[in-house]
C-alpha cells in the first residue's frame, strides 16, 4: 500500500496482518509501510520482571512482578501524541473500569518517541487530562519496552495469573476479541465475568478513524524523517531560513512559509506570520505541535482551500477558525463533517515560537 523507508525509532502507520485480520499501528520505525507480525507463542514470565525497571510511577506505588502474581494483567505500551494510541484509549479505559472487580490489573507503560514525552509533567497531565486512573510505570530508558521484546505504539499484551504472556495485539481494532480473550483469563484465574461487556465512550480524537478516506500518510516536519516537503529549494537543517510555498502542492505534499528552524525533530518558527501547508485526503488532519518556551503561547489560524476551517474544524479550533497552542501535544485542526475529499491544509501561526513535529489524520 505504501512505500516502505529504513527502520528507526519513529511511530508508522501500517496495516498489519494478526490472525487473518488487519490492523492500524504505530512503531519506534518509520512512516507507512506493510509488516506482517509472527504468529503469538506464549511466552515465559521474564516479561513483567523488567516493571523494576521503570523511571517513574504515576497513579500508584511501583508494581512488580511478585506483586501482580495472581493477577490478570493487560500491559498497555503508548505514548501520548500517539494517534493509533489516542484511539484505543477508550476501549482499555472501559475494560479497567468494568473488570477490575474481577482481578483485572491494567498497566500502562509510557515509552516516549518524542523528547518533549520524557518529560513527567508533560506526561502527568496528559494522564489526566484523558482521565487514565490505572497505574502508569515511566519508561524513558525504554528498559520495559526491551524486557517485552516490544516495537510498537499501541501494543497489548495478555498476562495471566501465573505472569505468563498469553497474547498479545499491535495497534488498533479486534475489540471484542480482546475482550474476550481478558474475560478469558479471568475465568482461568478463577474469576467468571458475567453481564454486559464495558461500555464503551469515545469522543474528539478518541473517535475511530475513517479508514475508508484515510489516504494521507502520517508525515514528520522535522528534518530527520521529513518527507514529500515541497517548499522551493528545500529545506535547510537547523539553520533559520526564510521558506515560501510552492505555486501548488500534490497530494501528500506540505511545505512551509516564513522564518522557520527545521531541526531534526521539529520545525521551529521564528518570526510571526509563517505557515504549514499540507495537500491530504482524510476526514481528520492532526498535528503535534507545543510553544518552544515552557509558560508561553502561540495564537493560531486554520484555513482549508483558502478559507477559514469553521463547519468542518477539530476539536482544538474554535467557530472562527482559531486557536491557541500553550502544551506539547497532539492538536486535532480539522474533521470534515460531510463528504471527505481532497482538501489544502493552511496553519498560520499569529505569533513566533511554535514548534510543528508531527501530521497524522484520521
Amino acid at each position: 500500500m505504501f512505500a516502505q523507508r529504513p527502520l528507526d525509532r519513529r511511530r508508522f502507520f501500517g496495516t498489519v496482518a494478526l490472525s487473518m485480520a488487519a490492523a492500524w499501528i504505530g512503531t519506534r520505525d518509520s512512516v507507512l509501510q506493510l509488516i506482517t507480525v509472527e504468529p503469538f507463542r506464549v511466552s515465559g514470565t521474564k516479561d513483567l520482571a523488567s516493571l523494576d525497571r521503570a523511571t517513574a510511577w504515576l497513579n500508584s506505588a511501583p508494581l512488580t512482578a511478585d506483586g501482580l502474581r495472581g493477577k490478570v494483567v493487560l500491559v498497555d505500551f503508548w505514548t501520548y501524541t500517539c494517534i493509533n494510541w489516542l484511539r484505543t484509549l477508550p476501549h482499555v479505559r472501559a475494560w479497567a473500569a468494568r473488570y477490575q472487580e474481577y482481578g483485572l490489573v491494567v498497566l500502562g507503560v509510557h515509552t516516549p518517541e518524542f523528547s518533549f514525552e520524557e518529560d513527567i509533567d508533560n506526561v502527568r497531565r496528559s494522564v489526566t487530562a484523558m482521565g487514565i486512573e490505572y497505574p502508569i510505570a515511566v519508561d524513558n530508558d525504554r528498559a520495559i519496552w526491551h524486557g517485552f521484546a516490544n516495537h510498537y505504539w499501541p501494543a497489548l499484551y495478555f498476562v495471566d495469573s501465573t505472569g505468563r504472556v498469553r497474547e498479545h495485539h499491535f495497534g488498533e481494532g479486534k475489540y471484542e476479541q480482546l475482550e474476550t480473550k481478558i474475560r478469558e483469563l479471568l475465568a482461568d484465574a478463577g474469576n467468571r465475568v458475567d453481564g454486559p461487556p464495558a461500555i464503551v465512550n469515545a469522543q474528539g480524537v478518541e473517535v475511530e478513524a475513517d479508514w475508508a478516506n484515510v489516504k494521507s500518510p502520517e508525515t514528520y516536519v522535522g528534518h530527520s524523517k521529513a518527507v514529500h516537503f515541497a517548499s522551493p529549494g528545500g529545506a535547510s537543517r537547523n539553520t533559520p531560513q526564510t521558506y515560501r510555498l510552492p505555486a501548488d502542492l500534490r497530494l501528500n505534499q506540505w511545505a512551509l512559509s516564513g522564518d522557520w528552524t527545521v531541526k531534526a525533530e521539529a520545525a521551529a518558527l521564528n518570526v510571526s506570520g509563517g505557515r504549514i501547508a499540507y495537500r491530504f485526503h482524510a476526514r481528520d488532519l492532526h498535528l503535534i505541535l507545543g510553544p518552544a518556551a515552557r509558560g508561553t503561547s502561540v495564537r493560531f489560524r486554520v484555513f482549508l482551500d483558502g478559507q477559514p476551517a469553521e463547519a468542518a474544524r477539530g476539536s482544538d479550533v474554535d467557530e472562527r477558525g482559531g486557536g491557541t497552542v500553550a502544551e506539547q501535544r497532539l492538536y486535532q485542526l480539522v474533521r470534515q463533517p460531510g463528504p471527505v475529499y481532497e482538501r489544502l491544509f493552511e496553519i498560520e501561526f499569529l505569533d513566533p515560537g511554535v514548534e510543528a513535529f508531527a501530521f497524522t489524520f484520521g
